[in-house]
């Protein structure tokens, strides 16, 4: 009896051990779908758009833009050749339609939430297109770098799209007082942001 009650026993430490195996891969598959799940939907795809500037005013003023979005911030990064050394204004412009000589077609700047111009990021107010100024060396080369939460790649906010705008480089400094555009000057160099 002491035979047949140790062998029970052991049969049903078996069946026990061989139900707990059986779960054991089912929990495992459940805790690594959640993972990918979790990592696929944390994952954040990187938008990037290039934009070649090309000269406008019968300037020599070219260069290349690179905006990149990730994690809702977007990335502006310019470097500008053929400029006269010195400050300079660039913006972003309503209409990524650089056609005209002048520059003029790509419309004035960007302003979707109707502020007075100004320096970004102040509390008086400022246009989305606001970028600002940024200083060319003796040799023509100037470059700019900003990043903000305030603009989006093709996101469809019209607050927010950059996508069917224009960067313009233009020939002067913005004084960020002037209405509706700071005084920069004529557009040397335009670029249309399209996707």
């Amino acid at each position: 009896m002491k035979n047949i009650a140790m062998t029970a026993l052991v049969v049903l430490a078996l069946v026990s051990c061989k139900n707990d195996k059986k779960e054991m891969p089912i929990q495992e598959n459940a805790e690594t779908t959640d993972v990918l799940v979790s990592d696929t939907t944390n994952a954040s795809a990187i938008k990037k758009i290039s934009v070649q500037l090309d000269a406008r005013s019968a300037s020599t003023a070219r260069g290349m833009a690179y905006l990149s979005e990730k994690d809702g911030s977007v990335v502006f990064e310019a470097k500008i050749t053929g400029l006269d050394p010195g400050m300079h204004a660039i913006h972003l412009h309503e209409k990524a339609d650089c056609s005209s000589v002048d520059g003029k077609s790509s419309g004035g700047h960007w302003n979707p939430t109707f502020q007075a111009h100004g320096k970004w990021g102040t509390a008086e107010g400022y246009h989305k297109g606001d970028i600002g100024n940024f200083e060319v060396n003796a040799n023509g080369i100037g470059s700019i770098r900003m990043r903000t939460d305030e603009w989006c790649i093709g996101c469809g906010d019209e607050e927010k799209d950059i996508v069917g705008k224009a960067i313009v480089v233009h020939q002067g400094e913005d004084d960020f007082k002037s209405q509706p555009s700071g005084a920069a000057g004529s557009r040397v160099s335009c670029g249309g942001i399209i996707k």
